[in-house]
């Protein structure tokens, strides 16, 4: 029986491929629990940073609507059952998250590649909010993930038209980090994770969540956070190897500490 999902742990990279190339890689109720699980087993084992990307020619045609968990009764309580908890994890975790989009990411493909902090591109590839075409709304917290980003209007483009978005336009309108050509995406990405993996994992996690934070906090509750983080973050060992390392004039070498 072929894997739906290809989980490997090198380095510190945990790096996530969804691996239905037959179907797009199209998120069955058993991938999204397969995603859940291989997140939890690889914090668990250590992982430092987390990379999510596609087999074949997609990075995820959004659900399978034409197989496994697809059209059911009731869609919301499919949602609350598989889709929240693997997206809930991924915004909760300590470790940064990088996607690499290596071709259409579709309806809830577009939300499980910007839950990413980092959303790097293929130049061929596109994102779709196509929910409206089969008289869906955008949900797994695309809405959320696009209007953040993008602002209200580009979200409401989206989201009522239905196209596609190209991946220099996904760019420009701040949705997406970065594009590279096809063939150079895989290792581009892969490097970007790494380095993550390699740096203050303590004040990485607290920087997450703090851009998190920040986005629905006023100014003064936001440098609250800021100051406690920083309180925290100034205890650790990083920062100590931090300032070492910049007094002596050499590369840090953080160990998450």
């Amino acid at each position: 029986m072929t894997q739906i999902l290809i989980s490997s742990l090198q380095e510190g990279v945990l790096t996530l491929t969804l691996n239905r190339p037959e179907r797009l890689n199209a998120l069955s109720t058993e991938l999204l629990a397969a995603l859940t699980h291989a997140l939890d087993d690889g914090v668990a084992a250590g992982a430092r940073a987390v990379l999510l990307t596609g087999a074949g020619r997609a990075f995820c045609a959004g659900a399978d609507l034409a197989g496994s968990g697809g059209v059911v009764r009731d869609l919301g309580e499919t949602l609350a059952t598989y889709y929240h908890p693997l997206f809930l994890r991924l915004a909760g975790l300590d470790i940064p998250v990088v996607s690499a989009i290596n071709g259409p990411a579709v309806g809830a493909g577009v939300a499980l590649a910007l839950a990413a902090d980092i959303a790097l591109i293929a130049r061929s590839a596109y994102l779709q909010l196509g929910f409206v075409n089969i008289g869906l709304v955008p949900d797994a917290g695309a809405t959320w993930l696009v209007a953040k980003s993008a602002g209200r209007a580009k979200a409401l483009e989206m989201a009522l038209l239905g196209e596609q978005m190209g991946a220099q336009d996904a760019v420009d309108a701040g949705l997406v980090a970065r594009v590279f050509d096809d063939e150079a995406l895989a290792s581009e990405a892969n490097a970007i994770a790494h380095r993550l993996a390699r740096g203050p994992g303590v004040a990485i996690g607290l920087i997450r969540k703090q851009v998190a934070a920040a986005l629905t906090h006023t100014l003064p509750e936001t440098m609250t956070v800021e100051a406690a983080n920083q309180s925290a973050a100034g205890r650790t060992e990083d920062f100590r190897e931090g300032v070492a390392a910049f007094v002596e004039k050499r590369a840090p070498i953080f160990r998450g500490e």
